[in-house]
């Protein structure tokens, strides 16, 4: 298989300075030849000695009707690379990309202009949503005067929760969502989460779990049931929208209680609960998990979906 590594994001958004950056790191140095195909030329070019010390063959593929099976072949017995690094069209329908059947993405980074992501996100949601799915690592850089870097992170880990997000500044890399920043109180002795805590809640126990471990939570839920669950546990959740009306993601975490087989699915219940870290199975590792103080049933809010938009 022909390892393959997808830089993607909107014009301008960093993508060639990352891709350079790599190139000139000695681990990348390795032997045999790198093809770089490149989507769109932006206004910062490769470095022609770069390229010939990292044995790197540049081709660029500008009309998305060209970026397909036949000419990528063709590309690829041209040049007889060892590896693959595609800079794709973030204006390009990520979806409609084909690949040769031997070809396997072995990883797949977006950067993001900070300054510029509100506009992108607003106005080009479903392009840049299809970006963030695939990818492990977001980039967001020139972050440099952005305030609210938490609720970037928030509606990016919102479409794709697993990925792994840095934000970087003319310094280098910074930290995100402080404590301060969060919505309700941590040091409360039940923190209680409305529909805005909720999914704030949720997102950060991903990436800061050590905050909430031992701590007592309060909210409404919707019940979910899995079928391979084992004996005991549900999950108490709620509907999001991660990105538009379509596109709908059930949000919760598996919780410990001795009378689950009281409950039905999508039953509406108040969960007081205790946050712990511990192994799940259906985490395939470690994880929030919660241990149930009360359930009790309780009518459906006003708002059943939690919005990130």
């Amino acid at each position: 298989m022909k390892p393959v590594y997808v830089i993607n994001g909107f014009l301008e958004s960093g993508k060639t300075e990352f891709i350079t950056y790599t190139l000139s790191q000695p681990y990348f140095q390795v032997r045999g030849k790198t093809l770089l195909i490149l989507c769109e030329e932006g206004e910062k070019e490769y470095d022609e000695n770069l390229l010939k010390l990292s044995r790197t063959q540049l081709e660029l593929i500008e009309d998305e009707e060209e970026f397909n099976t036949t000419r990528l072949i063709e590309l690829e017995k041209k040049h007889k690379p060892e590896r693959i690094i595609i800079e794709y069209n973030g204006m390009w329908n990520y979806k409609a990309m084909k690949l040769p059947w031997h070809w396997k993405i072995e990883q797949q980074i977006t950067t993001i202009d900070a300054s510029t992501f509100p506009m992108y996100f607003t106005n080009m949601k479903s392009l840049l949503a299809e970006q963030l799915r695939a990818s492990e690592l977001i980039i967001f850089n020139r972050c440099d005067g952005v305030e609210d870097l938490g609720s970037y992170k928030r509606n990016v880990k919102a479409i794709n929760p697993k990925e792994e997000i840095v934000f970087e500044d003319s310094n280098g890399e910074i930290n995100e969502i402080m404590e301060e920043d969060l919505p309700y109180n941590l040091k409360a002795p039940v923190i209680e989460l409305n529909n805005q805590g909720y999914g704030i809640w949720y997102l950060d126990s991903l990436d800061h779990l050590e905050r909430y471990e031992g701590k007592t939570v309060q909210f409404t839920a919707m019940v979910l049931k899995p079928k391979d669950f084992p004996p005991g546990y549900f999950v108490p959740g709620r509907m999001a929208m991660t990105c538009c009306a379509e596109d709908m993601a059930f949000l919760g975490f598996a919780c410990e209680y001795d009378k689950t087989n009281t409950l039905t699915d999508k039953q509406w219940v108040k969960v007081t609960a205790r946050v712990e870290k511990e192994y799940f199975a259906d985490y395939q590792g470690e994880g929030p998990v919660l241990h149930a103080i009360s359930v009790g049933q309780t009518k459906a809010p006003k708002d059943e979906i939690i919005s990130f938009m």
